[in-house]
């Protein structure tokens, strides 16, 4: 198994999508695609981002292939499970400001129209 295979099951591990895990260790996305899909060779710097990023991963593994990926095997399925949930409360608490923002400008164009009637 090569590093890029390596790296794919972090992907994969990390549970997010390339974008976020991209975000998570500091590496332009762009960077990361082109290396995924390998495009571009795997950088030392994407390395040492993605091993800071997750500190649970094994170094050995990554670079080498040795041993297993994490270095002391934790369940992080409640982690994700937990971010994930985050991540949607954002997404319609998001929503919701937007639609009460359309909301309020109709209700204003309103009050200016009744104004207007109320004026002539």
């Amino acid at each position: 198994m090569d590093i890029l295979t390596r790296l794919k099951e972090i992907v994969a591990y990390s549970g997010m999508s390339i974008r976020a895990l991209a975000i998570r260790s500091g590496i332009p996305q762009k960077t990361l695609d082109n290396q995924i899909k390998g495009l571009r060779g795997i950088s030392i710097e994407t390395v040492v981002s993605i091993l800071q990023a997750y500190p649970e991963i094994s170094a050995e593994w990554l670079l080498r292939g040795n041993g297993e990926m994490l270095i002391r095997k934790e369940d992080n399925s409640e982690d994700i499970a937990r971010i994930n949930g985050l991540v949607d409360t954002i997404t319609t608490l998001n929503d919701a400001l937007k639609s009460k923002s359309e909301t309020i400008a109709m209700l204003k164009e309103r009050i200016t129209q009744l104004e207007k009637q109320i004026g002539k």
